[in-house]
């Protein structure tokens, strides 16, 4: 019986050690050489402090920044940890909401939102991706149409010309990879650090 048992043992050890920690090492060893940054979580620093990440988006709420997708991440509730509350970008617990197009919820949420965005810039039509939430709930970017959808609010808030900001946004905007990767978007953190580096409030 052992006969036919050590060949098994003998292969699972060394398959373990192979794929468990000789290629997760090798992989992340030529990550940290051939993509230093991104090995390292694509951190974001300002004034040498890390103050997030190009991956994973942020909470932003005042009218003077650019604001990201909308957030279905939760987090415990500290009065009940039986429930959860909402938490945006809460990288801990990467989830959407898994609500259903008929929920009442979701359906509420969206008018909601889309009243608050309607009031900002009735003239355009709202981007989709500033009112529905990632799979993720961590998008850390919205599409240039988005971005410029909110170009009124942030102008007025910062006392620019709308000129000025949108410029700003089209020098933000990162295109398809090769070409035909992907889609056009605009990564939030860096335009709003783009913004503050203007010294306008």
């Amino acid at each position: 019986m052992l006969k036919e048992i050590r060949p098994a043992i003998v292969m699972m050890v060394c398959f373990t050690i192979l794929t468990g920690l000789a290629y997760p090492l090798a992989m992340t060893g030529i990550a940290q050489v051939l993509f230093p940054r991104q090995a390292k979580g694509s951190l974001i620093e300002k004034d040498n402090k890390v103050i997030g990440s190009a991956l994973i988006g942020q909470n932003f709420t005042q009218d003077k920044y650019f604001w990201g997708r909308p957030s279905a991440t939760t987090d415990v509730d500290p009065k009940d940890s039986t429930k959860t509350v909402p938490a945006p970008y809460n990288a801990a617990n990467s989830s959407g909401s898994n609500a259903g197009p008929t929920a009442k919820s979701l359906v509420e949420r969206l008018q909601a939102d889309a009243v608050k965005l309607k009031a900002e810039n009735p003239s355009v039509p709202i981007p989709v991706d500033l009112i529905t939430t990632s799979a993720s709930g961590l998008d850390p970017d919205i599409s240039p149409a988005a971005a410029l959808f909110q170009v009124p609010r942030v102008a007025k808030a910062r006392n620019m010309d709308e000129g000025q900001v949108r410029r700003l946004v089209q020098l933000h905007t990162e295109g398809r990879v090769l070409g035909v990767i992907g889609e056009p978007h605009v990564n939030v953190l860096q335009l709003n650090l783009a913004l503050d580096g203007l010294g306008v409030r």
